[in-house]
């Protein structure tokens, strides 16, 4: 677009990033993609735009600008809210009247429009651009209107009208005074696109990185039925696919490292009667349990994102849409993320952890930031019932409005029943820095008002609220000071959700992932039980196993998925940097807790020396559950493409052991050595100590679980309180084990690895373990600055006194 031209309407595909004074942010960026990457096969519906100009020459035809500013005058002087001022001055903008010149050019283009898709009426999405909005770091979530199926010129001309007022709602007259804006100074461009009808179909939103720690390396898409403004504004909680970004171009592997089911319980579709032009409606049984996109959609949703984010250079919010007729996806919004993007504290870490232990948890959601906070719940029905919101509420609501944004920022902290990771709840809360959990389904039926509660966003996706107000610490690292020790620094994770908290962190992989633990917080079913669910299991155990694997046929397809997916989300979130997986180490009786597994584990009088690690896995017991494990081992490293994954074989006793194990492995098409497979071996039993030199060459590494040497070589029983004085992983005859393990490890030239608590608890611990050539030292992730600085200190001592 000619600039000294200064029209009052455009084509979309005549503007890009250098007219943002004149289209404003939404439209400035749908003009780039049309511009500059509908040549790389992503697909933009085309469209027009009203200009800056139209609104300014609207503006002075119907002499609105003395009027606005006694209006706004009035609330300054508090002698009028913000709701009343807002609500005055959009009345008097929506019964203004466009010039005609205007007028006769929107109608003009929308003939146009309706000529290039060979229809006499085409039925057009109508949005807000302003020209101080969709700037990295000058955004809001819902700050002005878009309104949808729009059909005809004087619906059309009616719906700009709209528009423009939607630039005084209340919380877009806060939000510019905060931000400094001139209210006059901000004028506002409509965008006009061709619908996509999505009756039928589905829609969503994208960001290209995570958008709670601001991993850079995944792409988040949500998606639910129908069009796109109940995913925003929270009326349902959405289907989420996590893709991996570097794999994304791999050939022959699908890096779709998490795909999760959401309710999805309305949908919104085309309407046309006088009161609105959508409406939600209800969606069948069937459209609740199946994903609204196949693989190869995500996998073209995530590519197309890493092109715009690549085109722009920076993270993206990105909207898309499924055509209902022609099955084609298509891109309709694309504006920069304006949190992570934005961070001037790269290099600070703020980590939040609660001081009392294993509280009791009263609801839990989806976790938006990464805070701790205290408060008493208010529970929120209306705007009404805002009037009075301290620093002290945390809001309960079914969803959060767009109009609730001024006093939301008073707030503790939001907790809502609907809504997914890119609801309006979420965005507004991660922009304004409160933490929020959302889509908790009965947190307004749970809850009671005035009650003292804890919310925390400190353990990963899953937000918690605890009863009472908790004590809770806040720690704050500079990831800039901290040394850089020869010696690996891992990390031992057991919980997914919490894998993409910790990318910041100067360490070299994951040196414990637990397999049990996914099991047990993400499957919950006994591996047996789901093989044989139509067999012998008790018709209440089967009721509950159908709704945990909601929309799976073949129940052990939903072991194998989840599995896999837990695994897979660790992984990704170290890559490429090797991810050491333990496979299942639970006893028999913690096997037994499972849903089902009563009734395929023994009881057994000792569970720790028992059937348990690697004789259960060659076992007529358990190997149909142990080549579960290995199917999603496979897929995690072959069909997602996570090769960084190294499998670790906890408690293996006896050489013949090792033998059997890999040979179970290898039928399962887990050789070692293939596809460059690494296979590692936990030492934690003195046969291993003793026989290190022989197990090394059945294994390419060892790990040293000290808990379990610690209490074989002294016969004391680690969780026995009565004996607790005697286990001391310092005792000589563990240090004495520990040493051996590392010189016969070494001297066949394997690596060997730390995966125990002691080096967290004690510094002088971890110097010993330096001192003794340890490959690697896997701590938990509260303990990585500590053991950081310790294994530092102790390289220092060793270089001063060797050289």
């Amino acid at each position: 677009m000619d600039k000294a031209q200064k029209p009052f309407v455009c084509w979309l595909d005549d503007v890009d990033q250098e007219n943002l004074a004149e289209v404003g942010g939404k439209n400035a960026s749908l003009g780039e993609m049309l511009k500059h990457l509908t040549n790389k096969n992503i697909n933009v519906p085309i469209g027009f735009a009203t200009t800056s100009q139209c609104y300014r020459k609207f503006f002075d035809d119907n002499g609105l600008r003395d009027p606005i500013e006694k209006i706004l005058d009035q609330y300054h002087r508090r002698e009028i809210t913000v709701e009343d001022a807002g609500r005055a001055i959009r009345k008097r903008i929506e019964n203004g009247v466009f010039p005609i010149p205007i007028a006769e050019d929107i109608r003009k283009f929308y003939r146009q429009l309706c000529d290039r898709y060979d229809m006499p009426n085409v039925d057009v999405a109508v949005r807000s651009s302003a020209t101080a909005e969709d700037l990295p770091g000058a955004s809001f979530a819902g700050l002005q209107e878009t309104y949808l199926n729009i059909r005809g010129e004087e619906e059309l001309l009616r719906a700009c009208r709209k528009c423009y007022a939607s630039l005084f709602t209340a919380r877009a007259i806060v939000y510019r005074e905060e931000k400094g804006f001139d209210h006059f100074k901000v004028a506002l461009s409509v965008g006009i696109q061709k619908m996509i009808r999505a009756n039928d179909s589905c829609s969503g939103v994208i960001f290209t990185l995570d958008t709670e720690s601001g991993f850079p390396d995944v792409v988040i898409i949500n998606g639910a039925w129908g069009l796109g403004e109940n995913i925003v504004r929270g009326v349902v909680n959405p289907d989420e696919y996590t893709v991996f970004k570097p794999l994304l171009e791999k050939k022959g592997v699908v890096p779709i490292i998490e795909k999760k089911l959401g309710s999805k319980k309305q949908k919104l579709i085309y309407a046309f009667n006088e009161d609105s032009k959508v409406q939600n409606i209800s969606t069948t049984a069937e459209e609740r349990i199946t994903f609204v996109l196949s693989d190869k959609e995500i996998l073209t949703l995530a590519r197309w994102a890493t092109v715009i984010e690549k085109h722009y250079g920076y993270p993206m919010d990105i909207e898309w849409v499924k055509d209902d007729r022609t099955e084609q996806l298509y891109i309709v919004q694309a504006r920069p993320e304006t949190v992570h993007s934005i961070d001037q504290n790269q290099h600070i870490f703020e980590n939040y952890h609660l001081k009392e232990k294993d509280p009791s948890t009263i609801l839990t959601g989806l976790s938006i930031g990464s805070k701790i906070v205290n408060g008493t719940v208010k529970k929120i029905h209306s705007v009404d019932d805002l009037a009075d919101v301290t620093g002290d509420d945390i809001l309960v609501t079914l969803m959060t409005e767009p109009d609730w944004v001024p006093s939301m920022k008073k707030a503790a902290g939001i907790i809502t029943d609907a809504g997914g990771r890119t609801c309006h709840a979420a965005i507004v809360s991660r922009e304004l820095g409160i933490p929020a959990i959302v889509g908790t389904q009965h947190g307004t039926s749970v809850l009671k008002d005035g009650q003292p509660i804890t919310l925390s966003c400190a353990e990963g996706d899953e937000g918690k609220v605890f009863e009472g107000l908790l004590d809770y610490q806040v720690e704050e690292i500079n990831l800039g000071e901290l040394p850089t020790p020869k010696t690996k620094i891992m990390l031992n994770l057991a919980i997914p959700e919490s894998a993409f908290k910790w990318w910041k962190m100067p360490v070299k992989g994951v040196g414990l992932a637990r397999m049990e633990f996914i099991i047990n917080q993400h499957i919950k079913i006994h591996p047996k039980a789901l093989i044989n669910f139509e067999k012998v299991l008790q018709e209440h155990d089967r009721e509950k196993i159908r709704k945990l694997t909601t929309g799976y046929k073949d129940k052990t397809t939903f072991f194998v998925d989840h599995l896999a997916q837990g695994i897979a989300k660790i992984a990704a979130s170290q890559y490429p940097n090797p991810v050491i997986v333990r496979t299942s180490d639970f006893k028999t009786n913690e096997y037994a807790d499972l849903l089902g597994g009563s009734m395929f584990e023994p009881k057994e009088s000792n569970p720790m020396l028992g059937w348990r690690g690697a004789c259960r896995y060659y076992s007529e017991g358990y190997a149909d559950g142990f080549a579960l494990e290995c199917k999603a081992l496979k897929k995690v490293r072959e069909q997602i493409g996570l090769d960084n994954v190294i499998i670790m074989i906890p408690f293996c006793r006896t050489i013949d052991e090792a033998k059997k194990v890999l040979n179970v492995m290898k039928s399962h098409g887990l050789e070692r050595g293939q596809n460059g497979l690494q296979i590692y071996m936990m030492s934690e039993i003195p046969s291993n100590v003793f026989l290190a030199r022989k197990f090394a060459q059945y294994f390419d590494g060892f790990s040293i679980g000290s808990n379990d040497l610690t209490q074989l070589i002294l016969g004391v029983d680690r969780d026995s309180a009565e004996l607790s004085y005697l286990f001391d992983e310092n005792n000589e005859a563990v240090i004495e084990a520990i040493r051996q393990i590392i010189d016969r490890a070494h001297e066949k030239g394997k690596v060997v690895g730390f995966c125990g608590q002691a080096p967290s608890d004690d510094p002088a611990y971890a110097a010993f373990l330096v001192e003794e050539g340890i490959d690697s030292i896997s701590v938990n992730p509260d303990s990585i600055i500590d053991v950081l600085q310790a294994v530092g200190k102790a390289e220092e001592k060793l270089r001063a006194v060797h050289g």
